[in-house]
């Protein structure tokens, strides 16, 4: 399998992961961080951005993890990949909020 094929599902894992947060914190009525708030990632943004975000987030990954070369779920690298990039930004994010909402 071609290298950009791992890169892409990495990423896949990343976008996925992202979503979680946006989406749940939308579709529960709560305002969040965002890109699009003021500033930027710290500023919180409205329920309905978070949704809209999130579900782009999880459009994104999806089309990585099966539009460029479909995943092939098992212990191989394309699962590796993937659990790589959703473990690493799970723990940037969570560091990064953990210091913009003090806890």
């Amino acid at each position: 399998m071609p290298w950009y094929v791992y890169v892409a599902h990495f990423f896949a894992g990343v976008f996925l992961a992202n979503g979680v947060p946006h989406f749940v914190n939308g579709i529960s009525g709560h305002r969040f961080q965002t890109p699009f708030a003021s500033p930027p990632a710290v500023g919180e943004s409205s329920p309905i951005v978070n949704v809209v975000w999130g579900m782009t987030n999880f459009a994104i990954g999806a089309w990585l993890l099966l539009g460029i070369e479909a995943l092939r779920v098992g212990f191989n690298p394309d699962t590796i990949a993937v659990f790589l990039g959703a473990f690493i930004i799970a723990i940037t994010l969570a560091w990064h909020f953990g210091r913009v909402r003090n806890q």
